[in-house]
């Protein structure tokens, strides 16, 4: 009979078909018993019910087979590892390094945060991000804008707010512009230059803006996300579990179909969709009043109704709100009053009211014709957030 050492050696050639090490090293090879013309192998497979657990058998038995004399066998008998060989064996990988952790942003629950998203571009996301904002701090609210849309960015046009932003004790200072706190790629690279990047530059560009960067005390912090579902999309779910997302479509039906998607995405990454706003919902001639539906009628309503959420606002189509955006005016700001500045108050006001509830329950919104909803300003007083280290002074350049 062959004596256990060698019969370990000759398992030193059986790797495990995943992580392509010997089982021994990796704690899989358990106990070698040799008694009776035979050998017994006792395995631990890393999970149960693993799909290659038939590949491990053959290998473990071909593998002790010439050590044995004519008529006596190897028979295999499989485990399954527990939860502390597991994480044994993995900071084993690791070089003795515990297995990290996913750092995490704005969870203490101070900080309401909306990830304002949209399934393509060209709906306004950005515009209805910087209105809102604007619109929440007038009222009083301390807010925050990280513009996490890298490739396409463009709060500080819209806020009208340029420079580069302060270190401080290594820390990022934000930018400001109409009482809300700012920061975004286009502090960092000239406007007219394209930033191609892929996902890990994008996942720590995403990191430092919420991280590095000194918010302060924040009632709400809302995000630009670029268009669609992809990897900044992904690193933000990641890093703010306890988001919220705000949808933004137009009522046609190509640009609401694919705003669901956007907002199905987040119940997939485990966020909350707090409700959808519809952006150029219609156009009212400046010089006859006729109002006209241009991109079609519904698309709010039933991107609202599909994802079980609120419909925030009806935004019209105004040269307005356009000018507002290439002049860094929102038109909350310059024109509180017109009926787009009407709808993205009340949409702001509804929002607030609706994200900061403490029982986290749909609230009862009734839509008022023509113009978006309507309803009373809620939010009440509110806690903020604090990083761990203190600001002192500010020396951006705002416009």
């Amino acid at each position: 009979m062959p004596t256990k050492e060698q019969v370990r050696e000759a398992l030193r050639q059986v790797l495990d078909p995943d992580i392509g090490k010997p089982i021994e090293d990796l704690g899989m090879l358990q106990d070698v018993v040799i008694e009776n013309g035979s050998v017994r192998v006792y395995v631990l497979l890393t999970i149960a019910g693993c799909p290659l657990k038939d590949r491990i058998n053959t290998d473990v038995t071909n593998a002790v087979r010439p050590v044995l004399d004519p008529g006596q066998r190897v028979e295999v008998i499989l485990g399954t590892m527990t939860e502390e060989q597991r994480q044994r064996m993995v900071t084993d990988l690791r070089g003795g390094r515990p297995p990290q952790q996913q750092q995490t942003f704005f969870d203490d629950g101070k900080t309401t945060v909306i990830a304002v998203a949209s399934g393509k571009g060209g709906v306004g996301k950005s515009s209805v991000t910087v209105n809102l904002a604007a619109a929440l701090a007038a009222e009083g609210r301390r807010v925050g804008v990280v513009d996490v849309d890298v490739w396409g960015f463009s709060v500080p046009r819209m806020m009208g707010v340029s420079g580069h932003p302060v270190a401080f004790n290594n820390m990022i200072m934000p930018l400001e512009s109409h009482g809300v706190k700012i920061i975004s790629m286009g502090f960092f690279v000239p406007e007219e230059t394209p930033v191609i990047w892929r996902g890990p530059m994008l996942h720590k560009a995403v990191q430092q803006f919420l991280g590095d960067v000194y918010w302060g005390e924040l009632d709400f912090l809302l995000a630009d996300l670029p268009p669609g579902t992809g990897d900044v999309s992904i690193s933000m779910a990641g890093f703010l579990p306890g988001a919220q997302i705000l949808v933004v479509t137009t009522p046609q039906e190509a640009a609401r179909k694919v705003a669901e998607r956007a907002g199905k995405m987040a119940t997939q990454t485990r966020l909350r969709v707090a409700g959808v706003i519809e952006n150029m919902s219609y156009y009212v001639c400046p010089h006859c009043g006729e109002q006209e539906d241009i991109f079609g009628t519904g698309g709010g309503e039933i991107a609202a109704e599909t994802l079980g959420v609120p419909l925030f606002g009806r935004i019209p189509l105004t040269a307005e709100l356009r000018a507002g955006g290439d002049t860094g005016t929102p038109i909350v700001v310059s024109a509180p009053d017109s009926p787009a500045g009407v709808a993205l108050r009340q949409a702001a006001q509804l929002l607030a009211q609706q994200t900061r509830t403490k029982i986290r329950k749909p609230l009862a919104i009734t839509m008022s014709p023509g113009s978006g909803p309507g309803g009373p300003n809620g939010g009440g007083s509110h806690a903020g957030h604090s990083h761990p280290a203190a600001a002192s002074g500010h020396s951006g350049h705002n416009h």
